[in-house]
This record gives structure tokens, sequence and C-alpha cells, in this order.
């Protein structure tokens, strides 16, 4: 074990010889393993312990035994206490995923804060195994059939080649002792169930299971690549334009596909949505029909589809049907003077004297100081506003500007305007209103600059 763990680090892994090394140590038989077989190596590794105060005094009992294996190996140690059920209630998660993100959460502040390289975990071949058959049997695309990553990021999994069988012969043969952990004997957790009862089975039938695995996850993951060239094809064509903010994409290139539903699949996986039936319809529906996910939204507009941040206040007032009203969502902001500079619900929103108009910027307008009626009000647009567009006679309603202007919905629930009385003076970042503009009888004239 030792001789082709050796091996593997020098083939595979050998930028771990130099770096510092964060190992997470349970007390376990895989992770005892990996810290002496590291140490036996002479890596740069330091240990780090996480009691999750799940089990009384068998949690306790880990945690001193990883620190007497740290004072043997002359080891420096870090151990953190959670209070993992409150955790897991708090946000609403599984006991056993409270206990991950509280892991691999202080993994990476320690690794942050204290310059490693690498956080080191004991993963092995049976792990993969189980991972691999709890995403079968829930239900996954192909990315959930690859398996666990032996690298990822920062995280490495040096053992991911072995089997337990040659960790336990490894442990026994060099006389390691481990703790146990009573909960794994317990049919509770589905991975338990898969260990005690199913592996075994398929050990059984089949001597070289682990070997066929790890050749089938070989022909998976090339197949991965595959995909992901033909996804890469697909979006460098959809993407029309993409921020922080959201994502827009031509329905064209996915309607184009010989499988739309697998090409929404994989673009769309990581944001949360499951209904992958209602998301192909969704390229032929009307404009405003949308889908949600837990925390994002996906809407059709016209010849696109707009993927953005979900905001539950305005999923409930949503509509499938187009233009609607916003007086329920609306934030309204009072301006009483002209202040030098005012944050507001929008931005901030500066007022200034002006010797001239000068320049053209959509984050700027110049008007007549005498034609501003205070206090001026900041609100989101609704509909049946009407404005004069500056340069053009007469008047027109918001939302016919809106079309004309091909603003998108979620462009168009980001409106906001500037009122003087009932008169809109700015549909700030857009157009100005021809009432307020500086004409030759101006005395006084006005910068107002919206950020």
């Amino acid at each position: 074990m030792l001789k082709n763990f050796t091996n593997h680090i020098e083939n595979q892994l050998p930028f771990l010889k130099e770096a510092r090394l964060l190992i997470a140590i349970s007390g376990g038989l895989d992770s005892v393993v990996l810290t002496h077989l590291c140490h036996e190596l002479k890596l740069d590794i330091t240990l780090a312990h996480c009691n999750f105060n799940l089990r009384g005094a068998e949690s306790d009992g880990d945690e001193a035994f990883v620190l007497e294996l740290a004072d043997n190996l002359d080891l420096e140690v870090f151990i953190e206490h959670f209070s993992t059920n409150e955790f897991a209630k708090d946000q609403k998660l599984s006991t056993q995923m409270a206990a991950r993100d509280l892991r691999y959460n202080w993994f990476s502040e320690l690794a942050e804060s204290l310059h490693f390289d690498y956080i080191v975990t004991a993963h092995h071949a049976d792990d993969n195994l189980e991972t691999f058959l709890i995403n079968l049997s829930r239900g996954t695309g192909l990315s959930g059939l690859t398996g666990i990553p032996e690298i990822n990021e920062h995280i490495v999994r040096p053992l991911l080649p072995f089997s337990r069988e040659a960790l336990e012969t490894y442990a026994n043969t060099t006389n390691l002792k481990w703790r146990e952990d009573s909960s794994n004997a317990s049919d509770t957790y589905l991975r338990n169930k898969l260990r005690h009862h199913v592996i075994p089975v398929l050990k059984e039938t089949n001597a070289n299971l682990l070997q066929n695995f790890k050749t089938t996850l070989g022909h998976l993951k090339d197949t991965s690549d595959i995909v992901e060239e033909s996804l890469r094809a697909v979006a460098k064509r959809a993407i029309i334009d993409i921020d922080e903010h959201k994502m827009v994409l031509d329905i064209l290139p996915f309607k184009k596909a010989n499988n739309p539903k697998a090409y929404l699949y994989e673009m769309f996986k990581d944001y949360g949505f499951t209904a992958w039936d209602d998301m192909v319809d969704l390229l032929e529906a009307q404009s405003g029909k949308q889908i949600l996910s837990d925390k994002y939204r996906l809407v059709k507009d016209r010849a696109h589809l707009i993927l953005t941040h979900r905001n539950t206040q305005e999923d409930e007032e949503h509509t499938e049907h187009t233009e609607r009203s916003r007086s329920a969502l609306k934030d309204t902001f009072i301006i009483h003077t002209l202040e030098h500079e005012i944050q507001t619900p929008a931005g901030t929103l500066s007022f200034d004297e002006a010797a001239a108009v000068v320049g053209h910027q959509s984050h700027v307008i110049f008007v007549d100081q005498s034609k501003l009626k205070f206090p001026l009000t900041l609100r989101q647009w609704e509909e049946g506003d009407v404005f004069h567009p500056l340069g053009m006679n007469g008047k027109k309603k918001l939302s016919k500007y809106f079309k004309d202007e091909k603003l998108s919905l979620i462009d168009k629930e980001n409106v906001w305007l500037l009122i003087s009385e009932e008169n809109i003076v700015w549909v700030l970042n857009r157009r100005a209103d021809e009432r307020f503009k500086v004409t030759d009888k101006t005395s006084t004239i006005v910068k107002i600059e919206f950020n």
C-alpha cells in the first residue's frame, strides 16, 4: 500500500510534495491511514478535526484520539467544536448536510488564513462507488455519474484509487489504531444501506467490481468531455449578455439543437431547476412565461431567455401575460431639497448647478430649475405612466416606449422615475422629459446625475 501510494503521488499528484497540506481527520480508519501514509512520505501536513457534538462522549473520544495521534506523530492539529443540530435547524438542512457545510467552510477558512495550499481528504474507491449509486438512485445527469473528483480546486483526494479493503489491510499490518463511528453501523442513512447490503452483494457477484467501476468512470468522464465541448459551442451562440445580475440567451440555438432538453439541462442544472419538460415548452411560450427554482427564475422574453436571481416578492406579483402593474412593488423616496448627493433605494442621485448643458450621457440630464416643484419623488414605474420624451412632440406611454426600445421584462422591472408633482422629469438613465428641458429662457440649470 505504501509503495502504491508513493507511486501515485509521484506520478499523478507530485505537486503535493512541495505544498502545505491540511488533512481532514475524523479519527476513523480512512483518515488515520491517510495521515500515516503522508507522514511516511514526509509531506508537510497539519491535521484538522471537527467535533460536531452529535454523539456525546463518543465525539469527545474521537477528539482525544486525534490529539494523541498528532502528539505521537509530532504534528500540529486544529480542533473546532460545532453546534451542528442548531445549525441544521437554522439553515433547514439535514444533519449530514449541515455537518458537511460546517466542515468544509471551516477547512476553507483555515486554509485561507494560514496559507495552506491544499485540503486533503480521505475519500477512497468505495466512497466513490457509494456516491455513484446514491446519485444514480436519486436521478442525475452525466456529471453525477462521473464520480468524486480527485482534484477539485483546493481539495485533493489522494486515496481515491484505493479500496477500503486495501486501507484496512495496511492498517492491520502496520498495527495502526483508529476509531469506529457507531453511526456507521446504522442503516438510517442511504449510504450505510448501500455499504452494508448492496455493495457486498455486487462485490460477491464480481470480484473485479471496483476496477471495472474505475474503467466505467473513465469512459463516462470521456463522454462528459464531449458533452462539455458541444455545450460550449451552443452556449457561445446562445449567450448574448451576461453579468452579475442576469444572463440573456438567444432561444434559436436551443430550438435548432437535435435535443433541446439535453442542452437546457446542461446549461441550467446548476441553478436548481427541475421542471425540464416545462423548460422545453418555454422555448415556444409567450413572453412573460417563467420557471422558478429556489433561488433563480428563467423568463421568456420575445426571442430570449433571461436568467436572474429570484425576488420572492416580485415572483408573487409576476403574471404570465405581459405588462403588469408595479404598484404593489414600488418603493418611493421623497426628495425635499436640491441636496448635492442623496442615497436612494435605487442608487445615488446628485444635483448640481451647471453653467451650460455639456455632453450627452445616459446617466446625466440637465433641467430648468424653475420647472422643478418640490418635493420630488423617486419611484418605480407603474402601468399607465405617461411622459413627453425629450426631443419629441406629444406624449407617450412608458409601456409603448419600453416596447419601442426593446426593453426586456427584467429591464422594465428595474426602471425608476424622477417625478415633479405628477409629471415625469426623467426615466432614469434612459430618457429625460421635454417639459423640463433647458431653453433660452432658463436662468438656472440643474445637472442631475444618477449612479
